[in-house]
């Protein structure tokens, strides 16, 4: 929804005119991605200001991919304007077959550390997900995604930076 590896820029009009009759449709939430990871803050304020236009922000979660380092930027920029839900996943997994070096979501890990700073109850524990992150990069092989988990040392997940 803020870029295509074949068509570049997405016209937010006719993003709000989709995720509209998805909703006639009968679709209670709309889900807009960002697969390719292009997006920046004010081309998604600028996104979510078109399409609150046409359908309630209650209905609305957003799916960014962290190509460009923008994910969290993105996430914070939309709840400043109403968004409140939001696809991750554990260790950044992911990635998207058809943008050539598009990397995965955005680590849960990440968005949760963003989440709690803001003083917003998420109800999820933080060192349980950063353990579960580092035990998936061990077994299949892959660096972590999550710049939170690199950030705090010791297996035990304590949050104590090193």
């Amino acid at each position: 929804v803020l870029g295509s590896p074949s068509e570049g820029a997405i016209d937010a009009q006719k993003v709000a005119t989709v995720a509209e009759k998805l909703l006639q449709l009968g679709c209670n939430e709309i889900c807009l991605g960002d697969t390719i990871g292009t997006g920046t803050p004010d081309k998604t304020k600028h996104l979510i200001d078109i399409v609150s236009q046409k359908i309630a922000l209650t209905s609305l979660a957003l799916h960014f991919h962290d190509t460009y380092g923008q994910a969290i930027a993105n996430i914070y920029a939309s709840l400043q304007m109403g968004v409140s839900s939001f696809d991750s996943s554990v260790n950044g997994l992911g990635g998207c077959p058809y943008a050539k070096g598009a990397t995965g979501n955005v680590a849960t890990e990440d968005v949760l550390y963003l989440l709690h700073e803001l003083g917003i109850e998420t109800g999820i524990d933080l060192q349980k997900i950063i353990a579960v992150g580092r035990f998936i990069s061990q077994a299949i092989g892959r660096e972590n995604g999550s710049k939170v988990s690199r950030a705090y040392s010791g297996t035990d997940c304590s949050l104590t930076r090193g």
